[in-house]
This record gives structure tokens, C-alpha cells and sequence, in this order.
């Protein structure tokens, strides 16, 4: 199967944090791909921007680096060359009036160009390079703003931010990017949900038994130590990646696939999310610390180890009991869980389907299982409906639990691009469906934020787990007390 590739006009592309882990690690070798694919128009311009005391062929050299080692086409030699030729530099301090001038200078030209700013630095910094755009006379009719999550540490950090970008940019022109949502089987759940006459009728409490969310991690916090100290498992994932999932999973149909009809419809559902707070917290959450394990690698160290920290509460897992409190969810639990140095890196939606109401077979038929509709993000994005099906053969009704599996690379034989493919170009044409709305991630903030104080005045900390296992025991104990289990046995 051909994918169809169209073309986007000529735009300006200024990555702030330009000699970042972001840009070398997906940023470049993302546009590298589309640049591949055919996708740009001449002619288009990449500035990468930092404090860095580089020039543009020297900056060049280490996005040729960063190909070599994060793109597996880096060995097209004549492609590399054209598509570095693309690429300028500014040396800049956003905090400094300096060198403003020269990013003015690379950017002039046609007004009318589509120019985006990529923020691939702190939060912190969202504002005042807002500010210093504005003030420089960068910012056209034609201009977007791309900012990377977190936004904000809390609700009140989140609008302190999205006011001073606000102040410079129209909302239309705002792109919050979580690169979860980029993801194709992201979108292919909406697709699964509203193209087909399957499951939406099913698609409530009425049938579903409860859902599980899982974003896994089998890795440690790597370099990202001093931003995990002051994040957590609950800000660095929960809030942002985990809701928008949940939002798909549990919004009504929206109107249309409109941007903002999507949105709206994420929107009421992070307004319907029951809260959980010092009443409930102790029993609708668990937060774990991973202690020094064995991973796929090895023997690994613990987190405290891991940040130099030995007296550090910072959680590494989250395990949630969710409730969406409106008529459609009533009485479905949203079993929400995501960790660092688990035993594999994964990402799944699990919907599991209320058991049958009455069996017609006989207990050596075998037992039987709840069907269950899988969608694993990463990796080896894809679909499986797990169902009872009768065992080939004359030895009478024997049923076994099999999968119809749906591998995306498998059924449709493309190149699936990466998120950061899709979002950017996104950003481009100006398409915000995939991205969050002010309102979207305050909610989400206004949410989390009593969680957190809830655990503050707890006396005990994040509970320890070995790492390469599945989290503490009080994640197992916060299911299997409703009478479930996690669905390891997919996973």
C-alpha cells in the first residue's frame, strides 16, 4: 500500500533549544524523514537557536551527528547534504536582548510564510521568549507557536504561562504538543470508535467492566534526573499523557473532527473526572520509588541512587482508580498506571468487556474469559480483540482466549511515521486537532493539583518496588480488590 504524501507550502522553522536532546534526538530526524518523503516545498528554512557559540556549518555538523545516530536513513548521503543545506543557526540567550536582531534578519522575507517557533526549552522560558518575539516584531498573522509539555508545574504555574503566551499569540496560533497524541494508533482509536458500527453502541457501562491504561517505562530516569526531582511520575505523565488518553477513550461523539469539536468533547470529560483528594487519595492511589533490580541489561541502581538523593519522595509510579462520573461511565473504573524500571517498555489500552451473562458450556469446555479490546501504542503499534473461540479439532467443545491481531506495519505494509512527523507537519497547516487547548490542560492541572496536596500530608511516602517488576504490591491490591486483576497476561 502507497501512502499519500501532500505537500506543505514553504515555511520558517526556529527550534529554540536547538542543541537539545529534543531537537537532535526528534525534532531533525522527524523533519529529516518528511524532507525524504518529499513533503517541503522550496524554499524552506530550519533555524535551529542556543546559547551555544557555534556557526551554521559548525551547527550543521552535529544535526549530521544527530542523523547519524537517530535516523536509520542517515546513510543517504546526497539527501543529508540537501536537507542540511535547509539549516541556519542563531546563537541566542532569550534572556538577553542580543542577537534578536540577527534572527530577524534569517527570518525576513515573504510576511505571509508560515512561521513556526518551536519552544524545546523549560517552561519557564515559554513567556519570556513570547515576550521577546513580540517585541522584535517576529510574530506575523501567519505565525504559530509550538510549546512542549509540562506547561506549568501546577494550575495556577499552567496560566501564569498560557497568559504570557496569550499575550502574544492568538489561541488559533497556540500549539501545546503531547506526542502520545501523534501516535497512529492514537487517531485509530477515534477511528475504531466513530468509523465503525462495532463497538460504539457497546462503548459504555452498560458493557464495558472497566478500563486500563498503561504507559510503561523499562528504562531509569537516565539524564533527565534534576527534571524528574522536581516532576514525578504523576506531573511528567499522568497529567498530561495518561488524561488525553482517557480523553479518547471515554469522550461522546464529537460534531465533527474539527479541532476544536474534538477538544470540546476531551474537555467535559477532565470536568466529569470524580476528585480525588484527601478523602480518597490513600485509597484510589499508589505512588512507588523503584530500589536497585535487575533489568533486561542487568543489575541497575535505585532512583535515590540514580539522582544522588537518598532522602528523595519522588514517586517513579502511579498506579489510579479513576471514575468518569456522567451516565455513560457510571460504574466503569479507570485503572490508570505508568512507572519507570518496569519489566518492559509499553503503552496499552485495555477495555475490558463485562462477562457474558450466562454460560451455555460446560466447565470442561474451559473457563471464560472477558473479551477484551487491546490497543498497544508502542511498542509494535497495532490492535487485538481478544475473544473465546472454539479449538480446532473432534475432541468436543474445548474454548480457548485468541486474539484477532491487527499489526499496523503487517496489515498495511507503509513506513507508519513517527509522532513527531505528523504533529509538526500538523503545526504547518495549521490542524490543532491533536493538540490540547488552554482550557484542556488547566483542567487537567485543576485535577492532579489535589492529589498532590493529598499526599503531602500523608505520613507515608511512595512505597518501594524492585525494579523490573510491575510496581508495588498495593498496585495489584488497589485492583483485586474490586474482584480484577491488571491484564499482564496481554501486556
Amino acid at each position: 500500500m502507497v501512502s499519500r504524501i501532500l505537500k506543505v507550502d514553504p515555511f520558517d522553522l526556529v527550534v529554540f533549544g536547538g542543541t537539545g536532546d529534543l531537537a537532535y534526538r526528534k525534532l531533525f530526524p522527524a523533519l529529516f524523514r518528511r524532507f525524504l518523503d518529499g513533503q517541503f516545498s522550496e524554499p524552506t528554512r530550519l533555524i535551529g537557536v542556543s546559547r551555544q557559540p557555534l556557526d551554521s556549518a559548525a551547527y550543521r555538523r552535529t544535526i549530521a551527528e544527530a542523523l547519524q545516530k537517530f535516523s536509520t536513513e542517515a546513510g543517504r548521503a546526497d539527501e543529508v547534504k540537501a536537507f542540511l543545506d535547509m539549516i541556519d543557526y542563531v546563537p541566542l540567550d532569550v534572556g538577553q536582548d542580543a542577537g534578536w536582531d540577527l534572527l530577524a534578519e534569517r527570518l525576513s522575507g515573504d510576511p505571509s510564510r508560515v512561521r513556526a517557533f518551536y519552544l524545546a526549552t523549560a517552561a519557564d522560558r515559554f513567556g519570556p521568549i513570547a515576550k521577546q518575539l513580540a517585541a522584535h516584531a517576529l510574530v506575523t498573522p501567519n505565525s504559530r507557536i509550538i510549546v512542549e509539555k509540562p506547561i506549568g508545574h501546577d494550575a495556577a504555574s499552567a496560566a501564569r504561562i498560557n497568559d504570557a503566551i496569550g499575550a502574544v499569540f492568538s489561541e488559533r496560533q497556540i500549539f501545546r504538543i503531547d506526542h502520545y497524541l501523534g501516535k497512529e494508533t492514537v487517531q485509530n482509536l477515534m477511528a475504531l470508535r466513530f468509523a465503525n458500527a462495532l463497538f460504539e453502541p457497546l462503548w459504555n457501562s452498560a458493557h464495558i467492566d472497566h478500563v486500563e491504561l498503561t504507559v510503561a517505562e523499562s528504562i531509569g530516569v537516565e539524564s533527565r534526573g534534576t527534571y524528574y526531582e522536581n516532576s514525578g511520575a504523576l506531573r511528567d505523565m499522568v497529567q498530561n499523557h495518561l488524561l488525553q488518553l482517557l480523553c479518547l477513550v471515554a469522550m461522546e461523539p464529537p460534531a465533527s473532527l474539527e479541532a476544536d469539536a474534538v477538544r470540546g468533547e476531551k474537555l467535559k470529560v477532565l470536568e466529569s473526572l470524580a476528585p480525588i483528594d484527601a478523602s480518597n487519595a490513600a485509597q484510589a492511589t499508589v505512588r512507588g520509588q523503584y530500589r536497585a533490580g535487575a533489568s533486561e541489561g542487568g543489575a541497575v541502581p535505585s532512583y535515590a541512587q540514580d539522582v544522588g538523593n537518598p532522602d528523595t519522595a519522588t514517586e517513579t509510579f502511579v498506579a489510579l482508580k479513576v471514575a468518569v462520573a456522567n451516565w455513560r461511565w457510571a460504574g466503569t473504573p479507570f485503572y490508570l498506571r505508568t512507572g519507570k524500571r518496569l519489566p518492559q517498555r509499553v503503552s496499552e489500552v485495555i477495555v475490558a468487556f463485562r462477562k457474558i451473562p450466562h454460560s451455555i458450556f460446560s466447565a470442561e469446555s474451559g473457563r471464560i474469559s472477558k473479551t477484551r479490546l487491546v490497543i498497544r501504542l508502542q511498542p509494535d503499534e497495532g490492535i487485538k480483540l481478544w475473544l473465546m473461540l472454539k479449538e480446532p479439532g473432534a475432541g468436543g467443545m474445548r474454548l480457548r482466549y485468541v486474539p484477532l491481531d491487527m499489526n499496523f506495519a503487517e496489515a498495511f505494509q507503509i513506513y507508519a511515521p513517527e509522532a513527531y512527523e505528523r504533529l509538526l507537519m500538523d503545526v504547518i497547516r495549521g490542524n490543532a486537532t491533536l493538540f490540547m487547548r488552554r482550557d484542556e490542560v488547566e483542567a487537567a492541572w485543576r485535577w492532579i493539583d489535589p492529589i498532590r496536596e493529598a499526599w503531602s500530608h500523608m505520613s507515608d511516602g511512595p512505597r518501594p518496588y524492585f525494579a523490573g517488576t510491575w510496581g508495588p504490591a498495593a498496585a495489584i491490591a488497589l485492583v483485586e480488590r474490586d474482584g480484577r486483576s491488571w491484564n499482564e497476561d496481554v501486556v
